[in-house]
């Protein structure tokens, strides 16, 4: 299990928001994706990572592939640490992106001087 946070991309947000909709629910890959608008190849490096940090566990679930038709769906779940961390680092980048927005507002406010002649 890793530690630190990892960057909190638009993707990276939108798979915790996910799992933050309802944080005792199991999710599978391609439904994290449907919710998040996100293609696979995007959600489950993000997946790996967030279990890498000890945000998410993980686990296959227990069917048999031949009598449900489909292959077994890995299921992931959010830990209680992940998601004390999950809601801290969306407010934290929440409050950066404020902070940014309101310097760019203040720099695109005209500021009028003096004339010059």
């Amino acid at each position: 299990m890793g530690t630190g946070q990892p960057r909190m991309t638009a993707p990276t947000r939108a798979v915790l928001e996910v799992f933050l909709s309802d944080p005792q629910a199991p999710r599978y890959g391609l439904e994290i994706g449907s919710h998040a608008v996100l293609p696979s190849g995007t959600v489950h490096p993000i997946l790996a990572r967030l279990e890498g940090l000890g945000w998410l566990d993980s686990g296959w679930e227990d069917v048999d592939p031949t009598v449900v038709g489909r292959p077994r769906r890995r299921f992931y779940r959010l830990t209680a640490a992940g998601r004390a961390q999950a809601v801290s680092a969306i407010q934290a980048a929440d409050a950066r992106r404020s902070h940014l927005k309101s310097r760019r507002s203040a720099q695109l406010v005209p500021r009028f001087g003096p004339a010059q002649s």
